[in-house]
């Protein structure tokens, strides 16, 4: 549990940094998308991906299939959206952030590892899926 004290400082640097909701357009497409995916329903679908107690704790299950769905809905490598992630608020609000990001979410390999994951416990197609909804902000459909 936070001491007042801990609790208050985190407030106080909260009030410098700016909310993505007040830098974007509420209606942009990637906003409105993020409204519609069942973050929760996949969240504990892919959640047995992960061990609690073994080593350090893992990205966000939104935060990666969010990378995943940007990678393939803009055709770019692992390096390429991880990098245009940093500079997108609108790609950091879909992920799931509440701040703007200054540094980068992950590590490309990340992305890999997690993909691996998904194979290797046969949920390749869930992922596939969800980043072929038929919410795809590049066909104009929302």
């Amino acid at each position: 549990m936070l001491s007042r004290s801990e609790n208050q400082k985190g407030k106080t640097r909260d009030l410098f940094r700016q909310r993505l909701s007040d830098m974007i357009n509420m209606s942009h497409e990637l906003v409105i998308l993020s409204r519609h995916i069942d973050w929760e329903g996949l969240e504990e679908t892919l959640s047995g991906l992960y061990v609690l107690d073994n080593g350090r704790p893992g990205k966000p299950i939104r935060l990666m299939v969010s990378l995943h769905y940007l990678k393939y809905t803009y055709n770019l490598s692992d390096e390429e959206v991880v990098a245009r992630w940093l500079e997108n608020p609108y790609w950091q609000y879909f992920s799931g952030m509440e701040y703007f990001q200054r540094e980068f979410p992950i590590h490309p390999t990340s992305l890999v590892k997690f993909r691996k994951r998904l194979i290797d416990r046969n949920l390749e197609k869930l992922l596939h899926d969800a980043i072929r909804s038929e919410l795809n902000p590049k066909s104009g459909r929302i």
